[in-house]
């Protein structure tokens, strides 16, 4: 697709970068929107065929983590599958833009950015798109965490994923966070009879009691208050291909119950109706818990377990398989180097020696960004032991400090930061923990000034 011909929507709550791009792309787009709320996205995507959205990493949330741009992104993909997204994103951003990618965005641009670089990466966008639908590819972003594996312990899941995907039994994903559960999801779907249906993926264990319903089996417009249309749901989206349930060991028991009454059945029924809609899907699971906890009947049903766990493959981690870390390695600095456009660079005997001897608590994610960062920060054609840089947060070290007295506000204080930060600012989650709604939450965040 070309440029000219493209329809743009830009969603950024500032209205200078609003200004910004729609004067550098109205002489090139063929039709510029420009929208602050992303509370509007609904209505303009449902009222215009948009071509792509460029959408700003962070609106009014008194935490700037994020988390809200990856939750309009979601909604993007949701309501109009075919439209591209590219993130907007500040600097310190780049860890979520990187997530973001995973969660079907096709790029990301850092403010502030070169107006011939944006114009470069959107036209590259399009064209991308316009190539994915006719070869009838699923739109999206590419995944740089790419499976790559030199080792017995490789070798080994890379010879499972040969054997499972052909057959249509339910898999279940075991290992660390980090270690690329998603992409074997992806790579059995992909080497499936299911390859050209859909592959829906939903993070089960982000889903509230109250959207979980709503989520997988969707609802007739007026079951509850928000419910304003018809939705289809996720077992229904998926339907003829593969449904991937990610995180299926933070769910309830109660929703748990759900979920096996619907594989049992093997139809769904939408809340607000009586109806049932068979559905045919292939079921990959995913957690970060080891199987001995899921045999916990307290945590987890043992029917739901047999349905889930035809065959199991676990996942290693990164400091079971170093000798992959240095192919890793080079592939995400060609990677970066590429998408920072950057000259190719080399890897020194040192830097590699430095990663090897590193147990990488955060394993091949931890990898990837500790190589975005090196390729970022440093400057001729080699990257040094200097350059590699790891996460304060993976190596353990304390970031929110300890009240300094025992009032009750300075305690929920550092409570309320100690626990954003184990779930790396996502605020759903750490409601959760916290045993808070979202709205009360941020209450509190506005209430410290955090």
């Amino acid at each position: 697709m070309k440029l000219k011909d493209a329809r743009v929507l830009i969603v950024d709550d500032d209205p200078d970068v609003l200004t910004a791009v729609r004067l550098l792309l109205r002489p090139e787009i063929k039709e510029v929107l420009t929208e602050k709320n992303p509370e509007n996205l609904k209505k303009i995507l449902s009222q215009n065929a948009i071509d792509l959205v460029l959408l700003d990493m962070n609106f009014k949330a008194a935490i700037h983590t994020g988390n809200e741009g990856l939750y309009w992104l979601r909604k993007v993909k949701e309501m109009a599958p075919a439209t591209a997204v590219i993130m907007i994103t500040a600097y310190g951003d780049i860890d979520l833009a990187v997530t973001s990618l995973k969660e079907g965005a096709s790029d990301f641009m850092v403010k502030p950015w070169h107006n011939e670089k944006m114009l470069a990466t959107i036209t590259e966008v399009l064209q991308k798109k316009e190539t994915d639908k006719k070869s009838g590819s699923k739109a999206g972003g590419q995944n740089a965490m790419d499976m790559l594996g030199e080792s017995a312990a490789m070798e080994d899941i890379f010879l499972k994923i040969r054997k499972i995907a052909p057959t249509d039994a339910n898999v279940l994903i075991l290992g660390e966070n980090g270690t690329g559960k998603e992409l074997v999801a992806q790579a059995i779907h992909q080497q499936s009879l299911r390859a050209g249906k859909p592959f829906v993926k939903v993070d089960v264990g982000a889903l509230t009691e109250s959207l979980f319903e709503s989520e997988l089996f969707g609802h007739k417009k007026g079951a509850f208050t928000d419910a304003r249309e018809d939705r289809v749901g996720r077992f229904e989206s998926a339907s003829g291909g593969t449904l991937f349930l990610d995180e299926i060991g933070n769910i309830s028991l109660q929703q748990q119950a759900k979920l096996l009454s619907v594989l049992q059945n093997r139809t769904v029924i939408r809340l607000g109706t009586n109806q049932p809609i068979p559905i045919d899907i292939r079921l990959v699971c995913a957690t970060n818990l080891p199987l001995k906890d899921l045999a916990d009947e307290t945590r987890f049903r043992k029917d739901l377990i047999y349905r889930i766990n035809t065959v199991e493959i676990n996942l290693p981690p990164l400091r079971d398989r170093s000798g992959d870390i240095a192919l890793l390695a080079k592939h995400f600095v060609t990677v970066y180097s590429q998408k920072y456009l950057k000259a190719s660079r080399e890897l020194s005997k040192s830097a590699i020696q430095k990663m090897s001897q590193y147990s990488f608590p955060g394993n091949v994610r931890e990898l990837q960004y500790t190589m975005e960062r090196a390729v970022i920060m440093s400057e001729g054609e080699t990257i040094d032991a200097a350059d590699i840089l790891f996460s304060p947060l993976e190596s353990g070290m304390h970031l929110v400090p300890e009240a300094d007295d025992f009032k009750l506000s300075s305690v929920e204080k550092t409570t309320i930061l100690k626990v954003i930060q184990k779930h790396n600012g996502n605020i759903t989650n750490a409601a959760k923990e916290l045993g808070l709604t979202r709205t009360a939450l941020y209450r509190r965040l506005d209430k410290y000034d955090i």
